[in-house]
Parts: C-alpha cells; sequence; structure tokens
C-alpha cells in the first residue's frame, strides 16, 4: 500500500488526488474531498441503539490526548499516520489519538509476530528508526520535519521492507498499518468518505439486490475504475 491510496486533496509535493474529485456538501470526511458529497452517515443516528450511538459519537466528539507515546515519539509518528493515510490538510481523522488511547488501555489484538516486540514497542522503534533513516537522508529534524518527497520515499521503502533497520521491516509495517487502517476506518468521517451506511443494528437492511440502494444512501458522483486510475496518475 502507497501513501497515495486515498483519494485527498494536498496541496503537497506527493501524489494529487484525481481530477474533478467532489468537495463534500454534507457532513465530513477528512479534507472535506469524497465520492459521496451529499452523504452523513450521522444522518442514522436516531435509528442506532444508545451503545452504538454513544461509541461512534465520542469518536467524533472526544478525541483523546496523547498519553502513551512521548512528545518526540507522537510527532513522528503523526506525520507518519498523515503520510500513510494522505491527510494533509483539516479535518484529519485523529488515528494517532486512537491508536494511542488503545495502547494506554492496553488493548492488544492478541497476537503478535515471534520476532518482533510487542506492538506498542514495535510502534515506539519505528518512530525512533523512521527518524534515523530521515536523519541519514538528510533531515535535520528527522521524518516530522522531512519534506514531503523525502516522506513518500521512505514511506515507500518501509512498505517495500527496503529499510535497514534492526527488525523484519515488513512485519513492523504491518503492525503499523494494522493499527493505523484499523482506527481510520473506525471513524464515521471514513464511512462518509467510502459511503459506508453504518451500523446495521437496529435497523438492519432491506435493499439487498445489485444496483439498490437503501433510502438513506446517496449515489457515488465520483466513479473511476482503481486499476486504470492508478496506472494513468503513475502510482503504481
Amino acid at each position: 500500500m502507497g501513501a497515495a491510496h486515498l483519494p485527498k486533496q494536498g496541496g503537497h509535493t506527493g501524489p494529487q488526488p484525481p481530477p474533478h474529485l467532489p468537495r463534500q456538501r454534507h457532513g465530513v470526511t477528512p479534507q472535506m474531498r469524497g465520492r459521496y458529497p451529499d452523504y452523513d452517515v450521522l444522518d442514522s443516528v436516531r435509528h442506532w441503539d444508545e451503545p452504538t450511538r454513544r461509541v461512534v459519537l465520542e469518536r467524533v466528539a472526544q478525541v483523546p490526548a496523547i498519553r502513551f507515546f512521548e512528545p518526540a515519539e507522537a510527532r513522528t509518528l503523526a506525520a507518519f499516520c498523515d503520510v500513510v493515510t494522505a491527510q494533509h490538510a483539516e479535518p484529519r481523522i485523529p488515528v494517532l489519538a486512537m491508536v494511542d488511547a488503545k495502547f494506554c488501555a492496553g488493548e492488544l489484538d492478541g497476537f503478535r509476530h515471534h520476532d518482533l516486540p510487542p506492538d506498542p514497542e514495535t510502534w515506539r522503534r519505528a518512530a525512533a528508526l523512521l527518524d534515523r533513516s530521515a536523519r541519514e537522508a538528510g533531515s535535520e529534524d528527522g521524518f516530522a520535519g522531512a519534506g514531503s518527497q523525502l516522506q513518500h520515499e521512505l514511506v515507500e521503502r518501509f512498505a517495500k521492507g527496503e529499510l535497514d533497520w534492526d527488525l523484519p521491516v515488513q512485519k513492523a509495517w504491518s503492525v503499523l498499518m494494522r493499527g493505523v487502517l484499523g482506527a481510520f476506518y473506525s471513524h464515521p468521517w471514513a464511512w462518509n468518505e467510502i459511503g459506508f451506511g453504518g451500523p446495521a443494528h437496529p435497523r438492519g437492511f432491506a435493499r439487498l439486490g445489485e444496483g439498490q440502494r437503501e433510502q438513506w444512501e446517496r449515489p457515488e458522483e465520483f466513479v473511476a475504475d482503481p486499476v486504470e486510475d492508478v496506472h494513468e496518475r503513475g502510482l503504481e
């Protein structure tokens, strides 16, 4: 997975979003761009049961403070999370804050690679090694202070296992991305971006046939074949 797998508005030197991607007109998406500009999953909040409503709304209204990571680690990892989710401007989904809260609560996934430390320590070591690699490439201020091009190059090498680190690089990448994607796609702003209908309980879904939409769903306004789009924009 490269750093440009999501269609965003950038203002940066990295890969640009597809042309004509609409701005969000209703609800919130990361950077207010999305394929479903008139869709807001929170319009359905009254149809959810109370525990579901509370959990989802807290993800928007109560962004946790960073408590597990040290400030220098958090700065580096926040920059990494922004690069891999292509979040270059506000509003951003607070990916690192959600990962940090999980580690603070001791909520791990119940499994780990035998040749890696526990996930929280893997994140910390990755932060230090990203900074080291950035400094070796000429960034005096580590990964967070590096230019966009260097950040993208290091992330690409991280994903391919090409960095000279004293731990299994591709396995470390999978650990970090498992946390990043789990946090990102658990947030209702990401649901708005991809047109996800949100929790089905207790309302459920009725229109299950091909091409059918529930009454609360909205049509996609930007349609592109992902394989052709990636090829045309040179992002393979």
